[in-house]
């Protein structure tokens, strides 16, 4: 089905800044060059440019390449911009990202046990 990035094993995130202009065959050599990934696998890749209002995701389906493109009409994504590698991320962490948040929530809420109360 075109589009149905639920086919996704795996989900990396492209850290640092990525050449926008880049189509799918740049996007999928990247992906073979640099990171030593094969990109034929159901594995969604993101990438971020250096305005941080872009995305742009590849992901390969059995009939071919999905590239797909989102731009904020406002906001920023929140990418790691430390690192110069992919990184995988959990389908929940992509929830976030595509909501605003960063991928690596800092403070989460613990689980009350059956005894605690007040």
């Amino acid at each position: 089905m075109l589009g149905d990035i639920s086919i996704a094993r795996n989900i990396y995130i492209a850290c640092g800044y990525t050449d926008m202009r880049k189509s799918i065959d740049g996007l999928a050599a990247l992906i073979q060059q640099k990171f030593q990934l094969d990109p034929f696998t159901p594995t969604l890749f993101l990438f971020c440019g250096k305005r941080c209002d872009r995305i742009k995701a590849l992901l390969w389906e059995p009939d071919g390449f999905l590239l797909l493109y989102k731009r904020l009409a406002n906001g920023k994504f929140q990418w790691p911009r430390n690192e110069d590698e992919l990184k995988p991320i959990t389908w929940q962490q992509f929830r976030w990202l595509m909501e605003g948040l960063k991928p690596e929530q800092q403070v989460k809420i613990k689980p009350a046990k059956s005894a605690d109360f007040c």
